[in-house]
């Protein structure tokens, strides 16, 4: 059985979530805007970092329920190899 999000990551996850959308829609009028490339460079890097804190928080989240109680119940193996996997996708 997959344990799900917990509520206070899921609420913090979707706060980011959203002030990310908000700076993804900036960047979108910024490059309307024809604004300086440098600042659209800069502005795509904040939301690479936010997204990626966002990663961060649902992964700890993973290690401190799902890999812990698989490894308490002595299935931890294929839930071990599956967070190396996406931890080798994320840092890609």
């Amino acid at each position: 059985m997959k344990t799900m999000i917990d509520k206070c990551t899921k609420e913090d996850a979707l706060l980011r979530l959203r002030k990310i959308e908000g700076q993804i829609k900036g960047i979108h009028k910024m490059v309307e805007g024809e604004r300086y490339c440098i600042d659209i460079i800069n502005q795509v890097s904040a939301v690479s970092k936010a997204l990626n804190g966002v990663a961060l928080s649902v992964m700890k989240r993973h290690l401190e329920s799902c890999v812990t109680e698989a490894a308490k119940a002595g299935k931890s193996q294929s839930k071990i190899k599956e967070l190396i996997e996406t931890i080798h996708r994320f840092v890609k």
